[in-house]
């Protein structure tokens, strides 16, 4: 198949085509079992293998200690920003949170459905732009963890340099999920929905530090508690059974790459070329993002004019490159280069943006 766009969507998000190319072979007949995976029980051996594999390969890619495990739970990332409270706010306990922009925003909104939670540090002032140093987050006593959003998707920063507190950190890394290392030991809980980055949408990856589960609230449905879902092996209830299977093939895949530090690197390239290109336009295009901060994952950028942007994204997808809308909260471009987007989607890109640059100028 050569046919193939260049898709810069926020989520779902780009699939590896060899990847989805085994699954469409398989997707009938399973392993020469007469059926499709997603038509078999998810009791059976062969899910089983699929499940048992991806929670491995879920290690070995992402380099996780062994004294955390691995969930696969529905609800995406969103459902995650009320579990965490619900499950680690115990009695006398707070939650820390960086509100750096859309998605911290949310979880702080529901966190405060279930427990005592503040906000430690507030982007709002410079209009959500950069990440803070360790020094502007400000902990209450009795703080339980602190909350980050590693990497905005709507406002296009990250982390570059993770904050060094003395409490535990849980992490929100839905689109820059596996593509770079963590330092682990800071870390109780990370988790993200994987139609950013790692497969189909309709499950949450979570890694949580086995040592906090008999410390974490009981008191409600059972699903929604941790503790459950650790001891059942995430087949408490009928588990996602497509998006596992992909989301293995995906891990394979990246390890076939050459591992996290691999991907790490391919991200930061074609960072580099877009950011490139906007700040070699001589300010035609403008990227509002601190410099220090700037995704590697989301790239945000604005055109002189509105009109110029409407332009460019409609020129763009005749062109075949698909998906350079902001968001509509912000507007402007954004142009996600997730892990399976192809180094020469992006050389495209920053092609057609000289060309168009040298086309519309006044």
């Amino acid at each position: 198949m050569t046919n193939r766009l260049h898709n810069f969507s926020a989520g779902p998000c780009t699939l590896p085509l060899e990847v989805l190319e085994e699954a469409q072979a398989e997707f009938v007949d399973y392993q020469g079992a007469g059926m499709s995976l997603i038509e078999m029980s998810h009791r059976g051996k062969h899910f089983d293998d699929v499940a048992n594999e991806a929670m491995a390969m879920s290690m070995e890619v992402f380099q996780v200690p062994d004294d955390f495990a691995v969930l696969f739970l529905q609800g995406g990332a969103l459902l995650q920003f009320s579990m965490v409270p619900m499950n680690l706010l115990t009695a006398g306990k707070k939650g820390a949170y960086v509100n750096s922009g859309t998605w911290a925003n949310g979880a702080i909104t529901d966190g405060k459905e279930y427990g005592d939670v503040y906000t430690a540090w507030d982007g709002a002032d410079n209009n959500y732009t950069r990440m803070p140093s360790t020094d502007e987050i400000k902990l209450q006593d009795n703080t339980r963890y602190l909350h980050i959003t590693t990497n905005e998707t709507i406002g296009g920063i990250r982390y570059a340099e993770w904050p060094d507190v003395e409490v535990p950190i849980v992490a929100d890394m839905s689109s820059e999920y596996m593509a770079r290392p963590l330092p682990w030991d800071k870390f109780d809980i990370v988790y993200g929905g994987a139609q950013k980055n790692l497969g189909p949408a309709g499950m949450a990856i979570v890694f949580i530090r086995k040592s906090i589960l008999e410390n974490c609230n009981q008191n409600m449905g059972r699903y929604l508690r941790y503790d459950i879902q650790e001891s059942k092996g995430s087949m408490f209830n009928t588990p996602p059974v497509f998006p596992i299977y992909m989301y293995g093939k995906v891990l394979k895949w990246m390890k076939a790459q050459g591992g996290l530090s691999a991907i790490e690197k391919m991200a930061a390239d074609k960072a580099d070329l877009v950011y490139g290109a906007i700040d070699g336009s001589d300010g035609y295009y403008n990227c509002p993002v601190e410099k220090a901060s700037r995704s590697h994952m989301n790239v945000v950028f604005r055109l002189p004019t509105e009109d110029l942007e409407q332009k460019f994204i409609t020129e763009a997808g005749s062109a075949g490159l698909l998906n350079l809308k902001g968001h509509r909260s912000v507007g402007g471009c954004r142009a996600s280069i997730y892990n399976a987007l192809p180094k020469h989607s992006v050389e495209t890109l920053t092609e057609f943006m000289a060309d168009f640059r040298g086309n519309n100028q006044a």
